[in-house]
């Protein structure tokens, strides 16, 4: 099954239930908007390209349950605000809610958005394979791949864009490893990017979050790899983390690379507008239901972070590669 899919006869919203893996791996249906808003706050499903689609199913969800425009344009405004770093979210709401105006009736307006929706969703898929086409050219035979976070098909529809990039330069017969951090405190990595590494066979080892600099020391890592959920001006947004593994890897002369969409560009906008969200104390001070810090601590936690173009040596998209030194000249 795709990470989030459409289902006709039932008229629902299934996805992967990110949270239980790897242990479980359970299908969430949503048939409201709110079960949605709900799977998505809670990262049920996460990564910048799925919640594009997320957002646009979200908008069918919401023609299903209305009786009005006013009604819908409320369940919109609910939706986008569900998760607000990752510009991909209010892109899809956007693209669906657009092809719904076309509509005259409710009944209209649904069926309008999910033909956008699921036409998005073939899009996603489509432009991860070119992300990886064109990525996979950056990566060596024999090259050892630090990532972070989980920018795979679980991270979109299917495929991925970083993981899809090592995806295919192995269908191209290069051997590639890959080093995966664990992305505390909700450990993505270890959770899920190792699970999809090993269901395709693709040899992984993790390490904690405080070894990246030491394994780029000791030579073991050849490029750093990693997603985005939003790319503005000066750099670029992902999970908190990026930023580190950014300023060692130039440290140690390892090119440092990520791969998006350009679904995810917001170059009009500057970092410093952009609201990072930041999540419950409870992240940080249970791991699971174990408690392993005292309830009453100062807790920050912040779900994203910036890393400026200096520190990047290209961004891989659909359209090519762009290297940072002609980024804002470079029309894609």
């Amino acid at each position: 099954m795709r990470t989030i899919d459409w289902d006709d006869e039932k008229g629902v919203v299934e996805l992967i239930d990110q949270t239980l893996l790897p242990a479980d791996y359970k299908i969430v249906v949503c048939a409201r908007v709110d079960e949605l808003i709900d799977a998505i706050k809670r990262l049920k499903v996460r990564g910048a390209p799925a919640l594009g689609v997320a957002g646009a199913f979200g908008v069918v969800l919401a023609c299903k349950n209305v009786r009005n425009e006013t009604e819908l344009k409320a369940e919109i405004e609910k939706l986008k605000k569900a998760r607000p770093t990752a510009i991909n979210l209010s892109y899809g709401v956007n693209r669906a809610l657009q092809a719904a105006m076309r509509g005259r009736t409710v009944q209209e307006m649904k069926s309008y958005a999910l033909d956008e929706a699921k036409r998005l969703a073939e899009e996603d898929v489509a432009v991860n394979k070119k992300i990886g086409e064109y990525g996979s050219e950056l990566l060596d035979d024999g090259d050892v791949v630090l990532t972070h976070c989980n920018a795979g098909r679980l991270a979109c529809v299917d495929w991925g864009t970083a993981l899809g990039v090592i995806r295919t330069a192995i269908e191209k017969g290069k051997r590639i490893e890959v080093i995966a951090g664990e992305t505390r405190p909700l450990n993505q990595g270890s959770r899920l990017t190792v699970w999809e590494l090993l269901q395709d066979k693709i040899p992984v080892t993790l390490i904690t979050d405080s070894m990246g600099a030491a394994v780029m020391r000791e030579g073991r890592v050849n490029k750093v790899l990693v997603g985005a959920d939003r790319v503005v001006k000066e750099g670029v947004f992902n999970k908190i983390g990026t930023y580190m593994h950014a300023v060692v890897s130039k440290a140690h002369e390892i090119p440092f690379y990520v791969a998006a969409p350009l679904s995810s560009f917001d170059t009009n906008r500057s970092y410093k507008d952009v609201e990072i969200e930041e999540r419950s104390p409870e992240e940080l001070i249970f791991c699971g239901e174990k408690q392993i810090a005292p309830l009453d601590v100062k807790v920050y936690n912040p779900a994203f972070d910036f890393t400026p173009f200096e520190l990047i040596e290209a961004v891989i998209t659909e359209k090519g590669v762009i290297h940072p030194t002609n980024f804002l000249s470079k029309k894609v």
